[in-house]
């Protein structure tokens, strides 16, 4: 697992609840000081490592799992190409076609592809993050899609992938990662952004500018939020 905030954090520990031997990563050292401590109070049989590298975390690994921001997926698959990683990779982010875009530019030495690439998408969250949000049964009955290849490439790899994460609790849902972010920018993308424009042309003119940022809802001084 790399990355250990709401959602790598909860993957980690539902795989660890149920029995997987999981190692994460995380680039912040409290973060990984926080993920230790829990697996250090965890059930003995629903332990998780934390590790120092992204090397140490996917040794030996058949799954690597990136749970990192988008714009930082990218220097991890240059750190997985750098280490010759051929297992499975897959990720967490909220859109689709760029991922997979990355991993076909990145996930590869010499030119050559090494590991399987399979995007994924949980559609789960809480409205808290970080690691000591994170909840080994945030999965319970969500979708989760796994894109799969037009061409069926992988097919193996996103049965057995789709499989651990239906023990997870989920619901795998295929799509293409075409059809995966169009779907998402229609339910839930575009939306926030015309919630977020609605937001800022209604602001009262007597809230002081700033700099066209909509004012968050729970910032000090702020009103109570309205209606959504």
């Amino acid at each position: 697992m790399i990355g250990l905030g709401l959602i790598g954090g909860s993957v980690l520990r539902a795989l660890a609840a149920r029995g997987h031997h999981v190692s994460g990563y995380d680039a912040d050292p409290a973060t990984r000081a926080t993920a230790r401590t829990a697996a250090a109070q965890a059930p003995a049989n629903a332990r998780w490592h934390v590790t120092a590298t992204v090397a140490d975390a996917v040794r030996d690994a058949d799954l690597a799992v990136v749970a990192v921001p988008l714009p930082a997926v990218g220097g991890v698959f240059d750190e997985l190409a750098s280490l010759a990683y051929v297992g499975v990779v897959t990720d967490v982010t909220s859109v689709k076609g760029p991922v997979r875009d990355l991993a076909l530019d990145r996930l590869r030495t010499g030119g050559q592809s090494l590991a399987t690439f399979i995007g994924g998408h949980p559609m789960a969250g809480r409205e808290t993050s970080g690691f000591t949000a994170a909840d080994p049964r945030l999965f319970d009955d969500c979708a989760w899609v796994l894109c799969l290849e037009e061409d069926g490439a992988g097919l193996r790899d996103w049965i057995e992938l789709a499989a651990l994460i239906t023990g997870l609790g989920a619901r795998v849902v295929p799509a293409t990662a075409e059809e995966h972010d169009q779907a998402v920018a229609t339910i839930s993308h575009v939306p926030h952004l015309v919630a977020a424009a609605v937001a800022a042309a209604s602001a009262p003119t007597r809230w002081p500018a700033r700099s066209a940022r909509v004012p968050s809802a729970t910032a000090p001084g702020s009103p109570p939020p309205g209606p959504s």
